[in-house]
């Protein structure tokens, strides 16, 4: 991310109104590399084959700021493989961490491991040294420090309906479990942060969160949060494409300022719901008209949100959630039009 979209990303995140509302995607795996002509396992494996791909994106649609930008992932596997889940990486496939947790009397067994060398963490965070100088030489910088979120790991090394249930039956280890992967990540966050000083932003995506009701939000959630957003980052980013009506109300309290939700609510609930204190990334529809749609239905529907929403501030136009797969060059090219014109 350049300054020039560092600062009209904080002019959003203040609320101020600017002479044209800024563009923004989630871009990582799941888009980019079948987008670039590659498969996802050379993209993830390859740094060159990484680095090319950003890059083609950003000189392609030099208008949109890409979040998190040039971002070093394994897909799902990252967190989970410093817990030492089996990552299984199709050739053309989204990557999946096999759970390690049977019974929830495992949980106690569970250690913390260290972000500096477990996993595939080392992978990602040498992926971005040997990329700092060149991107630098394009004018852009490491912005944000990047994980999954404590919930949406757990699941991944329980599985998603065993952890849902230990919620209610088994509270105890759930905590444990939660407290366990929080004190890891907020280790992960700051050792990305101590080697890329540009770093002034974190984000977190967590799905899971979508999931439960207030009063687990609020018992099992909303904890893990306000430690890892309780920090002095500029941007406090939350991605959340699950359903939010439940949670919403409290993420400005935690901190966050900029939020990607789904597609459950429209912009103007969105806005009610949270007190119009959040920054929104959407809330455009992303596989029925960004991705399946023609190039003329994504520009009306980029304009009938632009005409059902008079006050642009705290807005960034995007997608709901991040880029789906099979969203094309013409259509995102009729995206920016419209949100530009």
């Amino acid at each position: 991310m350049t300054d020039q979209q560092w600062n009209e990303l904080l002019a959003a995140i203040a609320g101020k109104t600017q002479a044209k509302p800024p563009v923004g995607f989630i871009i990582d795996s799941p888009w980019l590399p079948n987008w670039y002509g590659v498969d996802i396992q050379d993209y993830l494996t390859s740094d060159a084959l990484w680095f090319d791909a950003n890059l083609k994106a950003i000189e392609t649609f030099p208008e949109v700021i890409f979040l998190p930008g040039f971002w070093s992932e394994f897909g799902m596997c990252t967190e989970p493989s410093a817990f030492g889940a089996k990552c299984i990486f199709p050739r053309n496939e989204f990557p999946f961490a096999d759970k390690i947790i049977s019974d929830v009397a495992q949980i106690g067994d569970l250690s913390e491991p260290n972000p500096a060398t477990d996993g595939l963490l080392p992978f990602m965070l040498n992926r971005l040294k040997g990329a700092r100088a060149r991107l630098e030489d394009i004018g852009h910088k490491i912005r944000f420090s990047v994980s999954r979120g404590p919930l949406n790991i757990a699941t991944f090394l329980m599985g998603t309906t065993e952890f849902l249930m230990a919620l209610k039956t088994d509270p105890g280890p759930a905590h444990k479990l939660l407290r366990t992967i929080t004190q890891f990540l907020k280790k992960w966050h700051a050792l990305q942060r101590a080697t890329f000083p540009s770093i002034d932003g974190i984000f977190l995506l967590d799905d899971i969160v979508g999931f439960i009701g207030e009063d687990d939000f609020k018992e099992f959630a909303r904890p893990c949060f306000a430690e890892l957003y309780a920090g002095d980052e500029a941007v406090k980013f939350f991605h959340n494409d699950a359903a939010c009506a439940k949670s919403i109300a409290y993420y400005a309290d935690l901190g966050i300022n900029l939020y990607n939700p789904g597609i459950f609510n429209t912009l103007a609930e969105l806005r009610q719901l949270s007190g119009h204190r959040l920054t929104i990334l959407g809330n455009i529809p992303p596989r029925d008209v960004l991705a399946r749609g023609t190039p003329a239905e994504v520009q009306a529907a980029v304009q009938r949100l632009r005409a059902e929403t008079p006050d642009l501030s705290r807005l960034i136009l995007s997608c709901a959630g991040g880029m789906p797969p099979g969203a094309s060059t013409e259509n995102l090219k009729a995206f920016i039009a419209a949100a530009r014109g």
